[in-house]
């Protein structure tokens, strides 16, 4: 039951790194499109789509970012909670157990 939780969390991991990629460049590049035809332009829609894709580069850098910070956090307290279980050796116990 355990490892299907994690496929699923890493597939939903996956979907949205999909979607914070493509849902700004989408959202600029109708709004280029949109912006071209009010203007009779041909260009907005290419400057918008660049602005989008920077757009989900810097969503899919947060995410990554906190995704491994979170990653990184638990592998710590995991080492920490292992340590704290295994009995750890007295230097100054002199008992000689």
């Amino acid at each position: 039951m355990k490892e299907q939780k994690n496929v699923i969390r890493s597939l939903t991991l996956i979907m949205q790194f999909g979607l914070n990629m493509i849902v700004p460049i989408l959202l600029c590049m109708f709004l280029g499109m949109f912006l071209d035809r009010l203007f009779s332009t041909s260009f907005l829609v290419i400057i918008f789509f660049f602005l989008g894709a920077l757009a989900g580069f810097t969503n899919i850098f947060r995410l990554a970012k906190t995704v491994y910070t979170r990653s990184d956090e638990q592998h710590i307290n995991y080492f920490e909670t292992k340590e704290e279980k295994e009995p750890q050796d007295d230097p100054e116990d002199t008992t000689g157990k």
